[in-house]
């Protein structure tokens, strides 16, 4: 390996920080390393030995990648939850449309019945009830009458307040049918805007990892994999699971089950299933199976569910990593999770503790 492929990847590491801050105003990288200045053509005689590529700079590309994966999945649970609104509000536009048509028909029955109204009252000459009864001579005739043009003067006030009571839902209706519209659109430039970032991130990533021959990419697999063992047996030595070992519930057995079913199936952005899952796609839809429905992205899983301390959890909680709530992972025992890592990768079992724990929750406390 020559001093021009260190060069190469050094270079790759820079301009893929350029590219996540243009996509990505305001997040944070490290510092990429210094871009090698031109130096003059070796002679034959004066040529460089090879400069292999090194465990630190490796190190930086490691660091990298845990960095463009992380926006992605940030960016992976804003267009879940834009796509899981999308389709809430359409539905609720059909249920409105719906409403809006029977409004409609039922506006059209009380006209029609006000009409026939006041077409009874144009063929008794236009003289109100009241009257007519006045003119009669027939006093038993009167005495039903009066019952009946009571009756009659309900009859209209109670017509008329339903007419008024069909227009102002009608107009009701519209009003919020306009406003889910408006709602949607905002979700719809949010959903697009979110996948442009998930593409940007991931591509960037992938450029990074095409820039590594094999063997280093062996190593760089070795070093993700020693800094993940580092991470669990820290954790683990803090005696974060000394007290643990809650009894699982049935809906948690189930759910650990329906995981475990998809151990080895590829990860996929805004997936949930049947044959790839993002890792609130699996949790989601795991707990679904399980008959306790909850909410589709980590973040909203982390807001809405029971908390639970972390010496408490049992297996089918849900333990929720970073401090932005962007991944989300099934506890099963033994302080072991089962997730679905990052592009790449498929689900798998790793350490509870190999990344950092923002907290624990519980879908069926």
């Amino acid at each position: 390996m020559g001093t021009g492929r260190r060069a190469l990847i050094t270079a790759a590491i820079t301009v893929v920080c350029a590219v996540t801050v243009l996509a990505a105003p305001g997040t944070a990288f490290a510092s990429p390393a210094p871009t090698p200045t031109s130096t003059p053509s070796a002679t034959p005689s004066t040529t460089a030995s090879p400069t292999p590529v090194t465990n630190k700079d490796l190190e930086a590309v490691r660091e990298k990648l845990d960095a463009l994966y992380h926006d992605a999945s940030v960016a992976t649970d804003a267009y879940n939850a834009a796509e899981e609104q999308t389709q809430k509000q359409s539905a609720e536009i059909v249920e409105l449309a719906k409403k809006i048509v029977k409004g409609r028909e039922k506006l059209d029955e009380l006209k029609d019945r006000a009409g026939a109204a006041a077409r009874s009252q144009y063929r008794t000459g236009g003289l109100p009830d009241e009257a007519q009864l006045l003119l009669s001579d027939n006093p038993q005739a009167f005495l039903d009458g009066t019952g009946r043009i009571l009756q009659g003067q309900r009859a209209t006030k109670g017509l008329i307040a339903e007419l008024t009571r069909t227009q102002q839902d009608l107009k009701q209706y519209t009003a919020d049918a306009s406003a889910q519209w408006q709602q949607l659109e905002k979700n719809r430039q949010a959903k697009a805007a979110a996948k442009k970032k998930v593409t940007t991130q991931i591509a960037a990533a992938e450029k990074l990892e095409s820039q590594l021959e094999k063997q280093e990419k062996e190593r760089l697999a070795k070093l993700e994999q020693q800094a993940a063992l580092k991470a669990q047996t820290a954790w683990l030595d803090s005696g974060a699971l000394k007290d643990a070992g809650g009894k699982t519930s049935a809906e948690g057995k189930a759910a650990v089950a329906y995981a475990t079913a998809q151990l080895g199936k590829p990860y996929e952005w805004g997936a949930e299933g049947p044959s790839t899952y993002d890792c609130s796609g699996l949790t989601s839809q795991a707990w679904a199976s399980a008959g306790d429905p909850i909410p589709r992205t980590s973040q909203e899983q982390w807001k809405q569910l029971p908390h639970v301390a972390v010496k408490d959890m049992r297996p089918g909680d849900l333990i929720i990593y970073f401090d932005d709530a962007s991944h989300v992972a099934m506890y099963i025992g033994d302080g072991a999770i089962i997730h679905a890592p990052r592009p790449g990768r498929t689900v798998t079992v790793a350490g509870a503790g190999s990344m950092p724990i923002l907290g624990v929750v519980r879908p069926d406390a």
